[in-house]
């Protein structure tokens, strides 16, 4: 071993040091930088040398070198902003972004998003954020839970979104009728269908307020997003004295007659006194509860006098056991009646509904004209009901409630709406908020992990690339096969320590100082060698 491989050992420890001053110099001038992950720099020692000593063959090492420098991934700190597109990713995982108009693919954990002047959200550095696009798996339902993934990923694109809108399918109408209150409305022959015969579509009122004991009315919409008041009149029916503990309310489901765009058998019904009538019926209640509603709606096949119960049947069941009604406002051809072809039916809920989907009779039979039904006043058995009913607790009639009132009223019809503003949800979905009120998600964002990834390679601006080292991506939703959530109005903070970076620089300063002695010493030592020849 020679005095010049000493200085060659200092020099490695020079170097090896050095490197590490870069390092911690670039953790430290990255403290505040969005989404930075640290890095650590390890070292080993370098292929020693053989010596003869006393003791026999022995090793001396010939100094130090770079062993490897690996990235910090441990979560950093979260911190909130006011951008609902600042994402911070908590565990593992990074956003994907892709160069626009190219393959090249990215990742990176910093979430600090906006959108472009295309309607692309992009990152700091203009590449484009990447997720699925999601689709409404039922067009009549307004359940976000009905959206779902499809396709691949791609740019996340939101640019001139609107929520189109969409007809009313179901109207629901809990009220509160006042047991104690008088019939206004009476029929000798249809007392049942008393409102309805006393009904004129072609008067300016088609129905005096003398004419009904309490109404209710709520906004629906038909296709093209054009609202439409529905209008429930309600009015108690008078009993014989022998009809038992039941009280029998008759109702009827109306629309503005001048909107009624329904042509059946032929006969324009905004041309006839039955016009705005969509549906008919009663509701029988029993010690304050209901437990039996007849619904009728028009006949397909209906001609003549509209207004003749000859005309009217049994209402047709949804799936969910509501029966249903047509309006046609828009005037559609063949969708005039609930089974037509081109229909959008209006379920109505006043609290009961059918878990079978059918009709009871206890008396009589229904294949009879419905003023056969209408004309038996002892009972209200003669009544048909839904069968294997199941009740609201809503739907009822009490004395403690102060009189008649609508204790709840739901449609879920909407007008067309523009985007206003954007959320994304913990598990990555991006969803729109829209004038009309509806919430639409629109994409699903990726979150891409790697088998290894201390072997991806850092590409500046905060951006990692794929490597063979590193595995194939990953790609999934989060909070998923062990991806992080999302966080929304946040940005991760870098995980640099600066009282660690700090006590490491001082080692490695010492360190180097070191090896530096090393170096000196050395040279002493071939000074004086060099003396000798004096």
């Amino acid at each position: 071993m020679s005095l010049t491989s000493s200085l060659y050992q200092g020099i490695t420890g020079l170097n090896a040091h050095s490197q590490a001053i870069s390092v911690i110099g670039n953790n430290l001038a990255n403290v505040s930088t969005t989404g930075y992950k640290g890095a650590n720099i390890y070292f080993q020692d370098l292929i020693s040398q053989d010596i003869s000593t006393a003791a026999g063959n022995s090793q001396m090492g010939l100094g130090v070198q770079v062993a490897a420098i690996y990235a910090d991934f441990a979560q950093g700190a979260i911190e909130t902003t006011t951008e609902s597109t600042d994402l911070a990713l908590g565990g593992k995982g990074f956003f994907t972004v892709k160069a626009p108009n190219t393959d090249s693919t990215y990742y990176t954990r910093a979430g600090n998003f906006r959108f472009d002047s295309d309607g692309y959200l992009v990152d700091t550095n203009g590449y484009r954020v990447q997720g699925w696009g999601m689709q409404r798996a039922s067009t009549t339902s307004t359940s976000s839970t009905d959206y779902a993934i499809y396709g691949s990923p791609t740019d996340v694109l939101v640019s001139n979104f609107q929520s189109p809108p969409s007809s009313t399918s179901k109207v629901q109408m809990m009220t509160n009728l006042d047991p104690t209150s008088e019939s206004k409305c009476d029929s000798a022959t249809d007392p049942y269908f008393a409102m309805f015969e006393t009904w004129n579509g072609q008067a300016d009122t088609p129905l005096a307020s003398t004419s009904y004991g309490y109404s209710s009315t709520i906004k629906t919409y038909d296709s093209t997003g054009t609202s439409h008041n529905l209008t429930v009149y309600y009015d108690k029916v008078t009993m014989s004295s022998n009809a038992g503990a039941d009280t029998v309310w008759e109702y009827m489901v109306t629309s503005n007659p001048d909107e009624d765009g329904r042509t059946i058998g032929g006969t324009q019904m905004k041309n006839n006194s039955g016009a705005g009538v969509l549906m008919i019926g009663t509701m029988t209640f029993r010690s304050g509860q209901l437990v039996g509603q007849s619904a009728y709606t028009l006949k397909s096949n209906a001609s003549g006098d509209m207004k003749s119960l000859d005309n009217w049947t049994l209402a047709d069941f949804d799936t969910g056991g509501y029966p249903m009604m047509t309006a046609n406002f828009i005037q559609a051809s063949n969708a005039s009646a609930a089974t037509s072809v081109d229909a959008t039916p209006i379920s109505m809920d006043f609290g009961i509904r059918s878990k079978n989907r059918t009709w009871t009779q206890s008396k009589g039979t229904i294949s009879n004209a419905a003023s056969a039904v209408g004309a038996k006043t002892s009972s209200a058995g003669w009544l048909p009901s839904m069968g294997s009913a199941s009740l609201s607790p809503l739907a009822t009639q009490s004395y403690d409630t102060g009189g008649f009132s609508t204790l709840f009223q739901n449609q879920n019809g909407y007008t067309a709406g523009y985007l206003q503003s954007v959320s994304v949800s913990a598990d990555g979905v991006l969803s729109g908020v829209f004038s009309n009120g509806q919430e639409i998600e629109l994409y699903t964002l990726t979150v891409t992990t790697f088998t290894n990834q201390w072997g991806l390679r850092r590409e500046g601006s905060n951006l990692f690339s794929e490597t063979r080292d590193s595995g194939s991506a990953l790609t999934g939703q989060a909070k998923s096969g062990g991806r992080g959530s999302i966080t929304s109005n946040a940005l991760e903070s870098s995980n640099v320590d600066m009282a660690g970076e700090f006590v490491d620089l001082i080692t490695a300063q010492r360190g180097f100082q070191a090896n530096s002695k090393v170096i000196t010493t050395a040279d002493t030592l071939l000074g004086e060698v060099i003396a000798m020849k004096r």
